[in-house]
């Protein structure tokens, strides 16, 4: 059964995570309006992911930075959609507009939580993702009559799925217009999740007790 430090390990790993690939893009981005786009979005995940971590870490004895930085590449909960490097601009939207939508989903359930730290920073970040949604499905609109883009989001569709937990994939499915198919699971990383933590943990393991 997921706890709710659970879940908000889940979400704190995928905003932590896919706010270092959105970063990637600073600098070479296809226009400069859109390298300070992914560079203020990847700022915003990131700044989730703390808020998150601060929240579980309280349930768990710990602190934020430990959850960040301190646990083995095979223990974060990040969802296989948010893990992929450097892929091409049409992958790199296809990926926004999916998580964006199905983060979507999972907030609209967090804000309704029993926990009302839980529901409140669940609301916070809700409307904190709106420019993300707003920024995502105004290329989803660009691009969605180009082939390399259509395929993007079909080779992504199954990982999409998977950042979300079973019973709100219809949902997803409904929002995106695609069939449910077999989704890619958390739990399966990939050795790039292993090469961005080694990127993500050096000045903490450099130097023990290094914070945010």
């Amino acid at each position: 059964m997921t706890t709710t430090s659970d879940l908000l390990l889940e979400i704190a790993d995928d905003e932590l995570i896919l706010g270092w690939r959105d970063s990637e893009w600073t600098g070479i981005a296809p226009s400069l309006e859109e390298d300070v786009a992914f560079s203020s979005i990847a700022q915003n995940e990131i700044g989730h992911a703390r808020a998150l971590y601060e929240l579980a870490a309280r349930e768990l004895g710990t602190d934020a930075d430990a959850l960040a930085f301190d646990r083995d590449p095979g223990e974060y909960r990040s969802a296989p959609l948010v893990e992929r490097r450097r892929m091409d601009w049409a992958h790199t939207i296809a990926r926004h507009f999916l998580y964006e939508t199905a983060d979507e989903i999972r907030l609209a359930t967090l804000k309704e939580s029993d926990n009302a730290e839980v529901a409140g920073l669940a609301a916070k970040m809700d409307r904190e993702e709106q420019y993300h949604r707003l920024h995502a499905r105004m290329w989803e609109e660009r691009l969605r009559d180009e082939p390399r883009f259509r395929d993007a989001v079909h080779e992504l569709w199954p990982f999409a799925l998977g950042v979300l937990p079973p019973e709100q994939r219809a949902t997803l499915a409904q929002h995106v217009g695609l069939d449910e198919v077999d989704a890619v699971e958390r739990g399966q990383h990939s050795d790039e999740l292993r090469e961005l933590w080694e990127e993500m943990t050096i000045v903490r393991r450099s130097v023990p007790g290094a914070t945010w």
